[in-house]
């Protein structure tokens, strides 16, 4: 009989008899949740989704793809032509490069200066990185038109 004595919640110290009761009382409100409990106002909340864009999501990555696809072909149709024989298709690849360094390092940008986090530096960078991209579209074009052409300077950087 002692010993049921000493062995019950009543005789033990109040923290076991705490840690006790907390192991063995249950209600509903306490039952397991599948995921866990979810609070809300700490940091268990999720960001806000941005708004859909067509210029961001599946149809910015299906662009991308794709350009990045035609790059092969239109490389060597360049250069088997040469660029004074089509020099339109010498500015398309021109302005392919350009577009696709322009959103390579576009996603470099998003990915580690995201304007939610850097607010003012984040900006100043994308507007720094478009203004470079259209200086860069001038030249190619400039390059295109009063000189030798983009594929004759790789022709001619490669035979040297």
């Amino acid at each position: 009989m002692a010993t049921v004595l000493a062995r019950s919640p009543a005789f033990r110290s109040p923290l076991q008899r705490i840690s006790w009761l907390a192991r063995h009382t249950s209600t509903d409100s306490t039952k397991y949740v599948p995921g866990g409990p979810i609070i809300r106002g700490t940091v268990n909340d999720a960001l806000p989704y941005p708004s859909p864009s067509r210029t961001d999501g599946s149809h910015h990555w299906a662009f991308e793809r794709l350009l990045s696809a035609s790059l092969i072909p239109l490389t060597g149709a360049a250069f088997v032509t040469g660029s004074t024989t089509y020099p339109v298709l010498d500015g398309i690849l021109g302005v392919a490069l350009v577009v696709h360094s322009h959103m390579g390092f576009d996603q470099v940008v998003l990915d580690y200066l995201d304007k939610r986090k850097f607010s003012i530096i984040g900006p100043i960078v994308k507007w720094t990185l478009r203004a470079a991209t259209a200086g860069v579209l001038v030249g190619v074009y400039q390059f295109n038109t009063n000189d030798i052409g983009l594929t004759e300077l790789i022709k001619r950087l490669w035979h040297a």
